[in-house]
């Protein structure tokens, strides 16, 4: 069966997440954390891409992007998981020994409000919630980590203005019920926002309600509602 197209409209903001073939671990030293690294700037650099937050795991990472130009994103992807599948088959002599990653990357679109601030800190706290560091930014990893704002380089401007005290709120718990909505939201393949926004990027992207493009979506079929956070106001 053919692949549909990945999504990659240009202004939207996108949660990705890549893991390792078979649960194994892709990164044991600093070196494997850093060399990634690396190669993550590299394609921040090289493509039109914006970058907002980032984690890299032991067996998978987590970004938040934007394309500036339509089908800049699944370059963007492509040029990052394979100049690193192969530079990490390399190093350990693995060249020609399966595959690096599972498949290919999963990708929602974030809206650009309190979903945006919730997904960063989603991301940002993963260490924690793992149970790797007793507190996020103690993670080396991470944005979080790198930031010694919230708009430092390489990472982009935020879309909404960054909370006072982010780093103690990313430290806070998110609820089970916001967690269990967007990994929702993830499996389905579909959009992370309040519901007409849904509604509407579904349309744009022709994303129908399980995630398949081609059908018409359902009304009122966005899995999520969160409240919105009142420290989330818009640039």
């Amino acid at each position: 069966m053919p692949r549909r197209p990945r999504a990659s409209t240009a202004g939207l903001f996108f949660h990705v997440v890549n893991r390792a073939a078979k649960r194994s671990t892709l990164f044991e030293t600093t070196g494997d954390y850093t060399a990634f690294e690396g190669v993550l700037d590299s394609a921040v650099a090289r493509y039109r891409v914006s970058l907002f937050a980032y984690c890299v795991m032991p067996n998978h990472w987590h970004l938040l992007l934007s394309a500036n130009v339509d089908g800049a994103l699944s370059r963007f992807m492509h040029w990052l998981t394979t100049t690193h599948a192969r530079r990490w088959q390399v190093h350990r002599g693995l060249e020609g020994q399966g595959a690096v990653y599972q498949g290919r990357f999963k990708a929602i679109p974030i809206g650009d409000d309190h979903h945006f601030l919730w997904v960063c800190r989603y991301i940002e706290r993963n260490p924690l919630r793992a149970g790797l560091v007793s507190r996020a930014q103690d993670w080396p990893w991470s944005s979080l980590s790198r930031r010694r704002d919230c708009n430092s380089s390489p990472l982009a401007a935020w879309p909404v203005s960054c909370p006072d005290g982010w780093t103690s709120l990313v430290n806070q718990p998110q609820t089970e019920a916001e967690e269990r909505a967007f990994k929702e939201a993830m499996a389905r393949g579909q959009p992370f926002g309040q519901e007409d926004w849904c509604r509407a990027v579904k349309k744009q992207l022709g994303v129908s309600r399980d995630g398949a493009r081609g059908r018409p979506s359902k009304p009122n079929t966005c899995p999520q509602q969160m409240t919105p956070d009142p420290l989330a106001t818009r640039r």
